[in-house]
């Protein structure tokens, strides 16, 4: 999932789940703040794609399965229970007696309307191609197929769904339970649209409700009292600043103006360490910067290799990031069971000019005028001035930062309208799938333009290689085509640098600092 800041479920420990329930005083509201970055682009699941948005989904949806907080493993959700063939290809969904946040029932119905709607291509839904594990999915989405009856969704009653897949998903489970497979209710969508995400016409089945969202201000949700295990949720009322910039976020939390934070200004990150309410851990993440490969000067190879080579990396995470982050020359992080790491090229001055002379740009001579896209950030600004002088001191060209706020910023990515920009990816669940199939040819989430056949192939058999063994070989494989030909230039490998003082609950150093909102909250004191 696209990071928006430096950064991007058991049920709740007895701690928590001890703060359920109702207000330990009449009238008492326990509300938690956090900094969620910056203005959300969209809350319909079907069309974010960002962490913060999905951070803010997982708290007004729920899908058929959520996350064990601390773990990451799948939970029963709106489905009490599953069945599995024994081949793996078919997995059948029973529904609890759950409602919609008006009273509503919710249906097997309401999945099947909610899924075909993110592989609608009218939709547009950039993360359609998560579903193309499902029989027919991909054909469907690409408009090959208009008859959704031959995709493998199926109710069979009000309260059981059945998928059929195209092949074995190790990790389907975990996808169920991410934004893009939240269901939606339909006759709000259909009534309300394009605003059914306004707080007046708000529909959900999560553990919270929108009541207001403030543009640039805040995002308020209440307690959904519908939400079928609302007893166990912790908090009366959740509120999400949108904060971009690092040090007014903390500037909030010192103040006590907000609860959490998952950011931290980049000035102050070593001494910050030192504190107890600084939570410092492993994170399933990529910092890189994404190479447009339709647009000269990066449509050549040889200079996307020359700006790789000319960054040095080990000094970034060393003396400017310091905040424990791993310099990153590939680009699935550590972290993924049985996945070996890919080597990748290392910083080499004398290398990256050399292709560049190649290139046709001797010590960069007659090199065009590139622009380097951000979103807004103190840290995106540092980071980029830091690599636009590296640049200018290895290979002897300028480039000029251009800062755009995140939707803009977002749109700019989405359109290919940037010759090189930042960018981060967490992953959506513990694979390296979930890194690697971004980048197939025409691929949703793909912003780079940049397509290789092999590669695709690679990807595909991968998916349908069900010896686990074989199938990490095949993403090095494909992975090392993926480096070789950099589209996209890693930068670092991320941590978590989450802030909060001793009395919240609910925030677990799992490895995709994934925080729930149902567990989220302060214990009584």
């Amino acid at each position: 999932m696209r990071a928006a800041i430096v950064v991007p479920m058991l049920l709740a420990v007895a701690a928590a789940a001890g703060c359920g329930g109702k207000p330990e005083e009449p009238g008492e509201v326990r509300e938690f703040v956090y900094v969620s970055g910056a203005e959300p682009e969209t809350l319909d699941p079907a069309r974010m794609t960002g962490l913060l948005e999905g951070r803010l989904a997982n708290g007004l949806f729920e899908g058929l399965t959520t996350y064990d907080p601390a773990t990451l493993a799948p939970l029963p959700g709106v489905a009490e229970k599953w069945d599995v063939s024994p081949e793996g290809l078919t997995y059948t969904f029973h529904l609890r007696e759950a409602q919609w946040s008006n009273g509503d029932p919710i249906t097997s119905g309401d999945f099947a309307y909610s899924w075909r709607r993110v592989l609608d291509p009218k939709t547009a839904a950039s993360y359609a191609y998560l579903m193309y594990c499902i029989r027919g999915a991909e054909a469907f989405n690409e408009g090959r197929e208009r008859d959704f009856r031959t995709v493998g969704i199926e109710v069979a009653d009000d309260r059981t769904f059945r998928v059929h897949l195209a092949r074995v998903t190790p990790y389907f489970l975990e996808l169920t339970a991410f934004s893009t497979f939240m269901p939606v209710h339909r006759k709000t969508v259909e009534k309300f649209s394009p605003k059914w995400t306004a707080p007046e016409n708000f529909v959900g089945n999560g553990p919270f409700v929108l009541k207001e969202w403030r543009i640039n201000s805040r995002i308020v949700m209440d307690r959904n009292p519908k939400y079928w295990d609302a007893a166990n949720v912790v908090s009366d009322r959740i509120v999400a600043l949108p904060i971009e910039s690092a040090s007014t976020a903390f500037n909030a939390y010192e103040e006590g103006r907000a609860d959490l934070i998952t950011t931290v200004p980049l000035p102050q990150v070593v001494h910050l360490q030192r504190r107890p309410d600084f939570h410092n851990s492993d994170y399933l993440g990529t910092y890189y910067f994404t190479f447009n490969v339709t647009r000269p000067p990066f449509d050549d190879v040889r200079v996307r290799r020359a700006f790789n080579c000319a960054a040095d990396k080990q000094r970034l995470v060393r003396y400017i990031l310091r905040g424990g982050q791993k310099a990153a020359d590939t680009f699935v992080p550590p972290g993924i069971p049985g996945y070996p790491a890919v080597k990748g090229p290392r910083f080499d001055p004398h290398l990256a000019a050399e292709l560049l002379a190649k290139a046709g740009y001797p010590a960069g001579k007659g090199f065009p005028k590139v622009e380097l896209l951000y979103n807004s950030s103190e840290s995106h600004k540092h980071i980029a001035e830091v690599l636009q002088d590296m640049w200018k001191e290895n290979l002897g060209v300028s480039i000029e930062l251009v800062n755009l706020e995140w939707k803009t910023y977002l749109d700019a990515l989405r359109r290919k309208d940037y010759q090189l920009a930042r960018a981060g990816w967490i992953g959506d669940y513990v694979d390296p799938n979930t890194f690697l199939d971004l980048f197939v040819t025409g691929g949703g989430n793909n912003r780079t333009g940049w397509g290789n056949t092999q590669y695709d192939s690679l990807i595909r058999a991968a998916g349908r290689e069900p010896d686990p063994a074989r199938r990490m070989a095949v993403f090095t494989r494909a992975e090392a085509i993926l480096i070789d030909e950099m589209p996209v230039m890693p930068l670092y490998f991320y941590r978590v640098h989450n802030m909060y003082r001793k009395g919240v609950v609910g925030v677990y150093p799992n490895i995709r600092n994934l925080i729930l909102l149902k567990h989220l909250g302060k214990a009584k004191q």
